[in-house]
């Protein structure tokens, strides 16, 4: 009888490669910015061929896309943000003050973790494929906020005047412009505040908004 084939070695193998790759145009995009990495460029320094790349990962925009979810998780693991534990454990807040605390020292995290990235990018943020990456990661961060709010509403609750649906929506606006990374940016890199000052402010702040 034919013994049946095992692919886990070629599968570990493709996602070394990936995770290799992934790594590699990390540190070429934090080291000398968008312009200066290129498939050509970013399939040298990994010691693989260009053809690898397009393969393991896709082009320029996949890359850059693929180096920022995976410091935002901080793995390479393919699991949606509201789906991981440190997201649910912030509902273990007894109340509304308590998950406002918890979500804005979730939101330092993933800040301090990308927020290197995004300034190396952004400073070249009117090449058409770095806006379509900004509009994509915009568009997951309303989601992700949208999560985080219904979340709260279902197992916590929320005050009575954001009860009905258009309250639901702008308190959703409201959290998804101050946990942008332009706010931490702003703070944290460019007026010298400590991360533990910004999650403190946006801490005090989320506390208003959900009082």
């Amino acid at each position: 009888m034919a013994r049946a084939y095992d692919s886990s070695a070629r599968i570990e193998g493709a996602r070394r490669t990936r995770a290799s790759i992934v790594e590699t145009a990390r540190d070429l995009l934090l080291q000398g910015g968008y312009p200066g990495m290129t498939v050509a460029s970013l399939a040298t320094a990994a010691g693989v061929s260009p053809q690898t790349v397009y393969n393991s990962v896709g082009n320029k925009a996949a890359v850059v896309k693929a180096v920022y979810d995976q410091l935002m998780a901080g793995d390479d693991a393919a699991v949606p943000m509201s789906e991981r534990p440190e997201f649910h454990a912030m509902f273990e807040a007894g109340d509304r003050v308590a998950f406002a605390q918890a979500y804005a020292g979730w939101v330092r995290v993933l800040a301090g973790r990308a927020g290197p990235l995004l300034g190396a990018l952004l400073a070249h943020g009117t090449d058409a494929t770095l806006l379509e990456f900004t509009a994509t990661i915009e568009h997951e961060r309303y989601v992700g906020t949208t999560h985080a709010i219904t979340g709260l509403r279902d197992r916590i609750g929320l005050p009575e005047h954001h009860a009905d649906e258009d309250s639901l929506h702008r308190l959703v606006d409201a959290v998804w412009t101050l946990n942008s990374p332009d706010c931490y940016d702003r703070l944290v890199r460019r007026r010298g505040w400590s991360p533990a000052e910004y999650e403190t402010w946006l801490a005090h702040q989320l506390i208003a908004l959900l009082s």
